[in-house]
C-alpha cells in the first residue's frame, strides 16, 4: 500500500521511480541543454547509466550563472508536476485517486500537532568543542586540527576558516533568535545533539516511533537546549511527513523565533525521493507564509560537483608525486581495467574542475534526492533567501555502513587520501557551519557552483590522487577485512 506523497501511478497501478527520475533529468536539461536531455530519453539502462547524466546537470549548468540556476528551476518544476498525493495505495484504479502534489500547499491539517518544551537541565557549552578520535578539541587544539584537514585536503580552506570564525565568537552557538526546525531528528547527521548541548532551541520533526522520541528527549534533558516536540491530543509524539505536511507546517508557522527548516531525512531507495520531496514542499509552505524562513542542507560528497581551481591542483600534485610504488601497481590496473581503475581525477588545468565522486551502488533515486536538496537551495539563494547548504563528509553512520560494499570502501578509503569521520565530529563541525551562516549569512557568489563548493567538508575526495569511483573497488577490497571486522 502506498500512502502520502509518491510517485504516479500507471494504468497498471504500478509506481515507476525510473521513469520519473529519467523524465526529471530531462527536464532539467531540456532548455539548456538540448543534446543532454535527448540522451537522458534515450538512456536505456538508467540504474546502472544514471551517473553520466547527473554529471551532464552539473556541465551543463557551468555556461552561465543564469543556465545553473534554470536548470534548478527546471528540475524543481518537473518534480512537483510528477510527483503526487496518494491515498489509496496501489493497484489499477490508484492514478484516479492521486492527487496534484501542489494541493498540499493550501491543504488543512486532520490532526493538530500541540507544542511540548523539553527544557534542557545542563550548562550551555561556552565554547565550541569538537569530539575526535576519542579527543574533545578546543582552542589552539581544534585550530591545530582545522589547519591539519587543509594540508591533508579532507576539507576546503574555507571551512576550516568558518570553523575557526565560530570559535572566534561562542555567542553564536545558542543561533539566538533562531528557531531551527530538524527534520529527522534522530539521524546521526543532523544538528540536533550539538544545537541542544549550544543551548539553542530546536523544533523535532520525526516518525511517531516511541524509540526514536525516547532518544531525542533524553539529549535534550542532558544538554542546556530547548527542545519543542509536536503532540497530538492522543499523546502521540512525531509526524509522518510523507503523509502530513499540511499538519507539520501549520504546527511550524506557530512556532516563535526565525524559523530555519533543515532537512536530514534519509530513507532506503524509492522512499528517499519521496521524503525529500515531502521536505520540499513543507519549506515552500513555510517559505511563503512565513518569506523570512532559512533553509538548511547537507550535500553528500558521492555526487558530482564543480571545484575550484586550487582543490584541481591539490589533486595533480598529489597524483604526480605519489609513490613509487603506487606508479608500478597502478600502470597494469590501468592497462587490464581498460583506463577504468586508477586514472587521474581532472585535467591538469581545469577551472573549475568537475569532481565526480558519484557512487552507482548508491543508485539513481539517492542521487535524484540529494540533487532535489541542491536545486532548492540554488533557487531559494537565487531568490534572496538566506541558505545554508555545505558538502558534509562521508561518515560511519549506521545507514551508511549496513552496505557491505560502501562499509568495505570506507575502511580501505584512508589509502587513497581520503577520511571517513564518525557523526560526532561530523554533525558538531556541520552545526557549527550552520550557526556561522545564521550569524554572518554569506553573500551570494559570482556564479552558484563557488556556493556549493564553499566551506565544503570532503574529506579529501576532491583533492585525492585519483577520481574517486576509479579507486572505489580497490579500496572496497583493501578494506574489505577491517569493515568485515
Amino acid at each position: 500500500m502506498t500512502h502520502g506523497i509518491s510517485f504516479p501511478a500507471r494504468p497498471d497501478g504500478r509506481r515507476s521511480t525510473t521513469e520519473v527520475g529519467r523524465e526529471v533529468v530531462a527536464a532539467a536539461l531540456r532548455a539548456v541543454d538540448p543534446a543532454g536531455a535527448l540522451g537522458v530519453e534515450q538512456e536505456t539502462a538508467w540504474r546502472s547509466g544514471y551517473v553520466v547524466h547527473f554529471r551532464r546537470l552539473v556541465e551543463a549548468g557551468l555556461a552561465t550563472p543564469e543556465a545553473w540556476v534554470r536548470i534548478a528551476r527546471d528540475g524543481l518544476d518537473a518534480v512537483h508536476q510528477r510527483m503526487v498525493v496518494a491515498d489509496d495505495g496501489d493497484g489499477p484504479d490508484t492514478a484516479a485517486a492521486d492527487r496534484p502534489l501542489a494541493s498540499l500547499l493550501d491543504a488543512a491539517p486532520t490532526r493538530v500537532l500541540h507544542t511540548e518544551e523539553v527544557r534542557g537541565e545542563g550548562a550551555a557549552a561556552t565554547e565550541l568543542v569538537v569530539p575526535y578520535r576519542g579527543r574533545e578539541l578546543r582552542g589552539d587544539a581544534l585550530r591545530d586540527q582545522l589547519a591539519d584537514w587543509v594540508v591533508r585536503g579532507v576539507m576546503e580552506p574555507s571551512a576550516a576558516e568558518a570553523v575557526a570564525e565560530v570559535a572566534a565568537h561562542p555567542g553564536w552557538l545558542r543561533a539566538e533568535g533562531h528557531t531551527v526546525v530538524v527534520l529527522g531528528a534522530g539521524a546521526e547527521m543532523g544538528p540536533l545533539a550539538p544545537l541542544l548541548r549550544w543551548g539553542a532551541t530546536v523544533a523535532a520533526v520525526d516518525l511517531p516511533r516511541e524509540a526514536v522520541w525516547e532518544r531525542v528527549r533524553a539529549t535534550a534533558t542532558r544538554a542546556a537546549g530547548r527542545l519543542l516536540v509536536p503532540v497530538d491530543d492522543a499523546g502521540v509524539t512525531g509526524a509522518d511527513l510523507l503523509a502530513e505536511v499540511p499538519e507539520v507546517a501549520t504546527w511550524v508557522e506557530g512556532l516563535d523565533g526565525r524559523l530555519v527548516v533543515g532537512n536530514y531525512l534519509y530513507a532506503d531507495g524509492a522512499t528517499h525521493v519521496r521524503v525529500t520531496v515531502a521536505a520540499d514542499v513543507l519549506g515552500a509552505r513555510l517559505v511563503r507564509n512565513r518569506p523570512d524562513t532559512a533553509l538548511a542542507f547537507l550535500a553528500t560528497p558521492t555526487d558530482v560537483f564543480a571545484v575550484p581551481r586550487a582543490a584541481v591542483e591539490a589533486s595533480t600534485d598529489a597524483y604526480v608525486e605519489r609513490g613509487r610504488t603506487a606508479k608500478v601497481v597502478g600502470r597494469p590496473l590501468r592497462w587490464v581495467s581498460r583506463g577504468q581503475l586508477l586514472h587521474r581525477a581532472y585535467p591538469p588545468a581545469a577551472d573549475p574542475g568537475i569532481g565526480d565522486s558519484l557512487v552507482p551502488v548508491q543508485g539513481p533515486n539517492y542521487a535524484l534526492a540529494k540533487r532535489i536538496q541542491r536545486w532548492r537551495a540554488t533557487t531559494a539563494l537565487a531568490d534572496g533567501g538566506l541558505v545554508s547548504f555545505h558538502v558534509a563528509p562521508s561518515t560511519r553512520t549506521r545507514s551508511v555502513l549496513k552496505n557491505r560494499a560502501l562499509a568495505a570502501a570506507f575502511a580501505g578509503a584512508h589509502r587513497f587520501g581520503v577520511e571517513v569521520f564518525e557523526p560526532a565530529t561530523a554533525n558538531t563541525l556541520m552545526a557549527a557551519l550552520l550557526v556561522r551562516d545564521l550569524a554572518r549569512p554569506p553573500a551570494p557568489r559570482a556564479h552558484p557552483w563557488q556556493d556549493e563548493a564553499a566551506a565544503a567538508v570532503h574529506g579529501g575526495l576532491w583533492r585525492a590522487a585519483y577520481e574517486p569511483r576509479s579507486a572505489l573497488g580497490l579500496a572496497a577490497v583493501l578494506g574489505y577485512g577491517s569493515a568485515r571486522g
